[in-house]
């Protein structure tokens, strides 16, 4: 295959053919097939499939992500970027490695928060609602600034805590008091008493670059739809520990505002990863964006799909939620905005959305990689081979007029 990194891209054709600007151009752009294939390899499966139906085709492949696990993977592979490891501490305050890496040009640092502060890494201890945190992420972000960036992408999701971003900002140097003026604990238990913010030990860049946070939800800070009533369960919180929590938030929201200026309480997506938006946000800056656009540009969808007459994106579940700024969504969008307009189909392990829904939202076709009626354990092992079976098929279709 002859591969070239071009802007994040990457062209390719059937190997022993030469590339051809006359070539119809398909550009592939998938979610991962999360249990079974990352974003990376989903894209590979389709790319054999399109040249198997389309040798002398160019084949653009960019991994997507709407934002949370596996933002970083994606990135780092439509870029070939390097990924760089740090020691930090999880969110359970073990000592652990986490990753993180910059853009080609060196002007965009990346930081996703399940690396540090993932449910996944402590899932070996019981949960800990109430004392989970986000230091170690913020330890990451203080790496990535180290390096000299512009600005710091910050992927939201798989967070194990409920603790509002204060731990990024203890892990970027600042402190949390109480009314004696002595440190609280990590985590949502430190909100309840939490009297003042310190910053004058931030990190010296926190506040001299631009934050950006993937996010894929519009979830306030507190309430029946905030972080902790919503996405406590999921961390192991009790009824008592949501209603401790909320409150907690609630505190935590008023002394933002209190030494900011800026509301956090109802601000959409400030409930994301258990409310890290509402203190970046407050004491960063940092502007929440739709993980999948903001994943879009960060590869440069836009430019990969102005010539293209096939875009092919894919995730495990087409569903209502695809629509709804997914990955399939935010690539639909940047489709139907090109000069090209490429029609866009969709390959899922399993599609639940009726056509229409999935035409109104711009997608042109759903297809299942599922033969029929199988368990998903068996269709598992064979998720490559589908994809690109799919792939050649739906290729011929769409290329059969030209």
């Amino acid at each position: 295959m002859e591969t070239a990194i071009l802007g994040g891209v990457t062209p390719s054709t059937r190997p022993g053919t030469a590339p051809d600007a006359a070539a119809p151009h398909v550009v592939v752009a998938p979610d991962s097939f999360k249990g079974s294939l990352g974003a990376p390899e989903v894209a590979e499966a389709v790319r054999q499939g399109v040249l198997a139906a389309a040798p002398h085709a160019r084949v653009t492949c960019l991994a997507m992500a709407d934002g949370g696990e596996g933002t970083l993977d994606a990135l780092v592979t439509s870029w070939g970027a390097p990924v760089h490891e740090v020691g930090t501490c999880d969110a359970l305050g073990r000592p652990t490695t986490a990753r993180w890496a910059v853009s080609p040009e060196g002007r965009t640092g990346v930081v996703e928060l399940a690396e540090a502060s993932g449910l996944p890494a402590v899932a070996d201890e019981p949960l800990q609602p109430l004392h989970a945190h986000t230091r170690g992420t913020g330890e990451l972000a203080a790496a990535v600034l180290d390096a000299g960036v512009d600005e710091v992408l910050v992927c939201l999701g798989g967070s194990a805590s409920t603790d509002g971003g204060s731990g990024v900002l203890v892990g970027l140097g600042a402190r949390l008091l109480d009314a004696a003026g002595e440190p609280v604990p990590d985590g949502g238990e430190g909100l309840a008493r939490v009297a003042r913010l310190d910053l004058d030990g931030l990190h010296p860049r926190a506040r001299e670059v631009r934050w950006r946070l993937a996010v894929d939800v519009t979830n306030p800070l507190v309430g029946e739809h905030g972080a902790a009533t919503v996405f406590g369960p999921q961390k192991g919180a009790t009824p008592g520990d949501v209603a401790f929590l909320d409150a907690a938030l609630s505190r935590w929201a008023d002394l933002l505002e209190q030494d900011t200026g800026v509301a956090v309480r109802d601000l959409p997506g400030a409930g994301a990863a258990g409310g890290v938006p509402a203190a970046l946000v407050a004491v960063l800056g940092a502007v929440p964006e739709p993980g999948a656009t903001l994943v879009a540009e960060a590869v440069g969808l836009a430019d990969a799909v102005a010539d293209a007459v096939l875009v092919v994106t894919g995730e495990g579940s087409f569903d209502s939620q695809s629509v709804r700024g997914k990955v399939a969504d935010g690539v639909a969008r940047v489709a139907a905005a090109s000069p090209a307009r490429p029609p866009v189909v969709v390959l899922a392990g399993q599609v639940l959305l009726p056509a229409a829904q999935a035409h109104a939202a711009g997608i042109a076709a759903a297809f299942s990689i599922a033969p029929g009626p199988v368990a998903l354990e068996d269709l598992l092992p064979r998720t490559a081979a589908r994809l690109t079976d799919l792939a050649a098929s739906v290729t011929r279709l769409a290329l059969a007029g030209r």
